[in-house]
């Protein structure tokens, strides 16, 4: 799954086919669908506010081509700290959250799949994606202290 998110909550998700994975082409494919997401949903963030981007720094979120279609977007891209993939908020408060709710359920199929996430997304407070923001530079400052070692909450 690949999601996108902001304080107010989720903007665009998308669950990958079986056996897909993240590439390049893939990554910037879904950045095209995220910024017609933002367009149709939150238009005042793209134009009035323009859009503040943080992921992390997996290959095909470095890669050239994805980093052209951010520039191609006009995105203001937020810096992640190197080798630091669980400190993205996706990673270490949603992803989190969302493991917990799935814990001893089993899904019989894809669409059990999407209903859950619909369900899982829909629920959580405003608060829940404010606070998965706002924690993210004291978790970067812990790691910063522990001379970059690993940090749990």
């Amino acid at each position: 799954m690949s999601v996108w998110w902001d304080w107010k909550g989720i903007v665009h998700y998308e669950l990958l086919q079986s056996c897909e994975t993240i590439n390049s082409v893939l990554s910037c494919a879904q950045l095209d669908r995220l910024n017609e997401a933002i367009q149709k949903e939150s238009p005042e963030l793209a134009h009035r506010y323009g859009v503040k981007f943080h992921h992390d720094n997996a290959r095909p979120h470095t890669s050239l081509m994805t980093q052209n279609k951010l520039t191609e977007l006009g995105w203001e891209i937020l810096m992640h700290p190197p080798y630091s993939p669980d400190l993205a908020p996706s990673d270490c408060h949603l992803f989190r959250a969302l493991q917990n709710s799935l814990d001893g359920k089993k899904l019989a199929d894809r669409d059990a799949a999407e209903t859950h996430l619909g369900k899982f997304f829909n629920n959580k407070p405003q608060k829940f994606y404010t606070d998965g923001i706002m924690r993210l530079p004291e978790k970067w400052h812990k790691v910063i202290d522990n001379n970059g070692q690993y940090v749990l909450d």
